[in-house]
């Protein structure tokens, strides 16, 4: 049968995905409110799926996380998903440019009782992470997720690499880009028109990258869209 929720995995049949969810996922109130009001928005594709909220916020308490870096926020269901799993005295720092969007994710922050841990800067993601740097923060973040733009994902690569901590983990969002890494012509209308050629080309070129990066160890997972794990040695 076909998914029950809003978005399922790419890469799994429907029926195991669900046994997946019906077996596993644990989605408090206020994410699943805040999944379902964003899937009504036409750019809904850009929310990740719960279960891998799920693993994010598994993720951040397996590493004892209390500072963590959100590139690219939408309405905010990840940065809930990772903040409501840190302590009360933990620290988020939101990258996003859009702010009809992050309203939405206010919003529903403040409602989960989160809003003060996460701060939120509305400016190019390159010149927060920059000015991070600038201010000595350069490895003092334990998690770091990038789903923003793919033509800057290399940038954003560097500049997290610097301000995580060594032990520290950067998740990478859409790595496989609905299979178009293997296959620019797989996608069909809308996607094509999310991801250009241009963003499959970086999507690629950053894959190999970090295969071959030995300041790093990393796990490709097909999750939803395609999840890398990056941990900085």
């Amino acid at each position: 049968m076909k998914s029950t929720l809003d978005k399922s995995s790419t890469y799994l049949d429907d029926n195991i995905h669900q046994y997946i969810l019906d077996n596993s996922l644990r989605e408090s109130d206020v994410l699943t409110r805040l999944r379902l009001e964003t899937a009504k928005d036409p750019a809904a594709i850009m929310q990740i799926p719960p279960e891998q909220g799920q693993l994010m916020s598994l993720l951040v308490q397996l590493i004892s996380a209390k500072r963590s870096i959100e590139i690219g926020v939408f309405t905010g269901y990840s940065a809930l998903c990772v903040a409501q799993a840190m302590p009360s005295d933990s620290y988020t720092v939101a990258c996003d440019i859009n702010e009809d969007w992050t309203k939405t994710a206010e919003r529903y922050w403040e409602e989960a009782g989160i809003r003060s841990k996460i701060d939120l800067r509305i400016a190019p993601a390159s010149e927060t992470l920059e000015q991070l740097l600038s201010e000595g923060q350069g490895g003092t973040f334990d998690f770091i997720f990038i789903d923003a733009d793919k033509e800057n994902y290399d940038v954003y690569y560097e500049l997290s690499l610097q301000l995580l901590r060594k032990g520290g983990v950067i998740a990478i969002d859409n790595v496989l880009l609905f299979g178009s890494v293997v296959d620019s012509n797989i996608v069909d209308e809308p996607l094509r028109n999310i991801f250009s050629e241009s963003s499959i080309k970086a999507i690629r070129e950053l894959n190999i990258k970090i295969k071959n990066d030995d300041r790093v160890d990393i796990s490709m997972l097909p999750v939803a869209d395609g999840l890398t794990l990056v941990r900085k040695q």
